[in-house]
């Protein structure tokens, strides 16, 4: 961050670099396993948006970018990333046919979903629908 200063005695301005912490969660995460899953998503205190992808999907190559572009100056809805490959039972619970698959968490439950590569009005939606109901 780069702060501009004026010194009152000189009248002379100069710039100054700071860095800021802040204790800011993971926005966006990948889940390895269904103890992760619900551990960052079904107890989360945030909304989560899941994206199940594959690695050889080219939508989802298109899709995830995007999404964590939209999500990124949101504090308060996280991107958990799961891949079909390496969560079979995570596929398998919540039915996941296709890839790109997107489901909408709040509280622990799906509130909104889509599958396939998408425009930006429908994942602006669905990201609409969480920042909504957090304000509820």
């Amino acid at each position: 961050m780069l702060r501009i200063f004026r010194n009152p005695n000189l009248g002379q301005r100069f710039i100054r670099k700071t860095f800021s912490f802040s204790a800011v969660a993971t926005k966006q995460f990948v889940i390895k396993d269904h103890y992760e899953f619900d551990q960052k998503v079904i107890n989360s205190d945030n909304p989560v948006i899941v994206n199940f992808h594959a690695e050889w999907c080219d939508p989802c190559k298109i899709l995830t970018p995007k999404m964590a572009e939209m999500l990124e100056p949101l504090e308060d809805i996280d991107l958990a990333i799961v891949n079909v490959d390496d969560n079979a039972e995570l596929v398998h619970t919540f039915e996941v046919k296709a890839v790109p698959a997107v489901l909408a968490f709040r509280n622990g439950v799906v509130v909104d979903k889509f599958i396939g590569l998408v425009d930006a009005d429908m994942i602006e939606n669905l990201i609409g629908k969480l920042a909504r109901k957090k304000q509820s």
